[in-house]
């Protein structure tokens, strides 16, 4: 194994840990219709990260299968609204459920060695490998920590 496909996994198992946290967090039967954000509650952050998750497994997918990846359009306010207003009706369960679904195809397809920069949204770069499991692994983070200033500890946290 190369030093760059250890990175990699290494990478997985941090973005692993992510989502872990989230889902601990949404398994506790919480009101997640508390306000985090100004228009955002729990459950809209829940919406938001699958949407994402599910754009980064649908590019990477595509491009493991030869396939032109069809990034996001739009400016990234307008795409963040969309991920939430396409989402709202969908149960927290369900959405746990698309979102595991969506890491085990990033896993599927993340140390494919034809696969070497993924496209984000269209307008902005691609990003490597390296960089998109970090970015993934950032963003839910930051919306962990912010979760957790509301809703006070939860398990499992660093």
């Amino acid at each position: 194994m190369t030093d760059k496909q250890k990175h990699i996994e290494n990478n997985v198992k941090i973005l692993r840990n992510e989502l872990e946290q989230l889902f601990t967090f949404f398994e506790q039967g919480l009101d997640y219709y508390k306000m985090v954000y100004e228009f955002w509650n729990a459950k809209d952050i829940l919406g938001h990260i699958t949407f994402w998750h599910e754009s980064f497994a649908k590019n990477i997918s595509d491009l493991g299968k030869g396939n032109k990846p069809k990034p996001l359009k739009g400016k990234l306010s307008e795409v963040n609204k969309k991920s939430v207003e396409t989402t709202k009706d969908e149960s927290i369960e369900n959405l746990i459920e698309r979102l595991k679904n969506a890491q085990d195809t990033i896993e599927a397809f993340i140390l494919e060695d034809k696969i070497n920069m993924i496209p984000y949204k269209k307008g902005s770069r691609d990003y490597s490998k390296i960089e998109h499991l970090e970015v993934v692994s950032n963003h839910i983070h930051k919306h962990l920590k912010d979760i957790r200033k509301i809703y006070g500890k939860t398990n499992k946290q660093n």
